[in-house]
């Protein structure tokens, strides 16, 4: 399997692939690439509906000029903790970051996510992040003040008195618990709908059935995140077995 940076002809296939409606699988077979490797460049790159094959190689090229101006020669890249493979970190890090902004996320607003989860101490202040990401304050601010109004992190003081931005099983939990609500809102929307378009008809009967499925999927979304939690707190400090979360209860019928 090729290893390194893609090349100007392989970017060229990738368009080709995206213009004829190939999935991002079919297009890393044909190229001998991983899947992770074609989505992350297309996700960096405008995404499948503006990717150009030209652009993008004169960006990836900008990027590593950019990359080696700021280590001047000589220099290497800080020891990573618990003897991790730096480069490792960093295409795992762009996996997850393109994993969220496939689920909607905006890019910089996925990479303070990324940073977050992927950081020891699940916590980091404006600062560190500025540094870590060489990106602005502005856009750290602007970052975290989305992902807080979504519940994707929350703020807090540590003793100096610095706000810190944190990700933890709260977090989470809440953030789960924020979807399932909404979904829930939707089924009750979709139940209005029935009365307005009239009983018996075919999109009063199609309302109802999304009504349904919305209800026991945030239903069962709420009961699941419940039992995570209380699973999570039961083995505080050590990793969970999934396996001993009870499934969902079947829903009662209507």
């Amino acid at each position: 399997m090729p290893g390194g940076r893609l090349t100007q002809q392989e970017r060229q296939q990738i368009a080709l692939g995206l213009a004829d409606g190939l999935a991002y699988a079919e297009i890393a077979r044909r190229l001998d690439r991983p899947t992770s490797t074609v989505t992350r460049e297309v996700m960096r790159n405008g995404g499948p509906a503006a990717y150009r094959a030209d652009l993008a190689h004169r960006a990836t090229e900008h990027r590593a000029h950019r990359r080696g101006q700021a280590a001047p020669r000589g220099t290497q890249a800080p020891p990573q903790a618990h003897g991790r493979d730096a480069e490792a970190v960093r295409a795992y890090e762009e996996v997850f970051t393109t994993l969220f902004m496939q689920q909607g996320l905006p890019k910089m607003m996925a990479r303070v996510l990324t940073c977050l989860f992927t950081t020891d101490s699940g916590s980091l202040t404006a600062s560190e992040l500025v540094r870590r990401l060489e990106v602005s304050p502005a856009s750290v601010s602007k970052s975290v003040s989305f992902l807080e109004a979504q519940g994707l992190l929350r703020r807090e003081r540590d003793e100096g008195r610095r706000e810190r931005y944190v990700v933890d099983n709260e977090v989470w939990y809440q953030g789960t618990i924020a979807s399932a609500r909404g979904t829930v809102q939707l089924a009750e929307t979709a139940r209005q709908g029935v009365a307005v378009l009239g009983a018996g008809t075919p999109a009063a009967a199609r309302l109802e059935n999304i009504a349904r499925f919305m209800d026991f999927v945030g239903e069962s979304i709420l009961r699941a995140a419940e039992q995570a939690r209380e699973v999570l707190s039961t083995n505080s400090g050590t990793q969970p077995d999934p396996r001993h979360i009870d499934p969902p209860a079947d829903h009662p019928s209507s």
